[in-house]
């Protein structure tokens, strides 16, 4: 699996409107309509797929090593820009999570998590956003679970087949950041397909757009 972080230069042409004005809107309205209805959850679904049985190992691999979120820093400076974010993205998530504990796990989890499948922490925040509206126990129409909507067919291939586990937090932020990764893995990096792989749509705009325009609420300006 790629462990290099996904950028721009990922993603798709500009007639695919990822980063037109259509595209804006379209992540607004994508969270809105998530927001307007908090019983459900924005998702579509992951379709399963035949996988080859290295990919399956390696995947599986991922899913089960079971180190604990605890950051670790090569330099004090890249320490102090990690607690930065932290408190940068601690603020903008309070009306989710008011509770200070509770917020920073979350938020420790998602950037060891995303910076382990080598994902954008921006990213993978604007992805939960409109999958889940930062909701642990969402459930989508199609059965999808928890923050990140990973469908429970994924515990069966990749895991021991216990789909009540995808509402640990944990356990459904890393699946959703491997199963992420092999997707972007599969398009060769294309921030687009990749989604549109992500939430069983592939090739249609609406949902990569959303993502995309969420994530820009969780990019750290300097």
């Amino acid at each position: 699996m790629a462990s290099g972080p996904v950028n721009a230069s990922c993603a798709a042409p500009d007639h695919r409107g990822l980063w037109s004005r259509r595209g804006a809107i379209l992540g607004t309205l994508g969270v809105m309509g998530s927001m307007a209805h908090p019983g459900l959850a924005h998702a579509g679904g992951q379709l399963e797929e035949p996988l080859a049985d290295a990919v399956r190992s390696a995947l599986s691999s991922a899913i089960s090593n079971q180190a604990p979120p605890v950051p670790e820093f090569a330099s004090t400076e890249a320490r102090l820009a990690y607690l930065r974010w932290l408190g940068a993205m601690s603020d903008r998530l309070r009306p989710k999570k008011p509770e200070w504990s509770v917020r920073r796990e979350f938020l420790e989890t998602v950037w060891y998590e995303s910076k382990r499948a080598g994902l954008d922490t921006a990213l993978v925040l604007g992805l939960i956003q409109v999958e889940s509206n930062f909701r642990k126990f969402a459930v989508s129409p199609v059965g999808a679970r928890g923050y990140t909507q990973v469908m429970p067919f994924w515990t069966r291939v990749l895991g021991d087949g216990d789909p009540g586990k995808l509402f640990h937090m944990q356990t459904n932020l890393r699946f959703g950041c491997v199963i992420l990764r092999h997707y972007l893995d599969r398009e060769r990096g294309d921030l687009f397909m990749g989604l549109g792989r992500y939430n069983g749509s592939r090739g249609k705009a609406l949902y990569p757009d959303a993502v995309l325009g969420a994530r820009r609420r969780w990019e750290l300006t300097a």
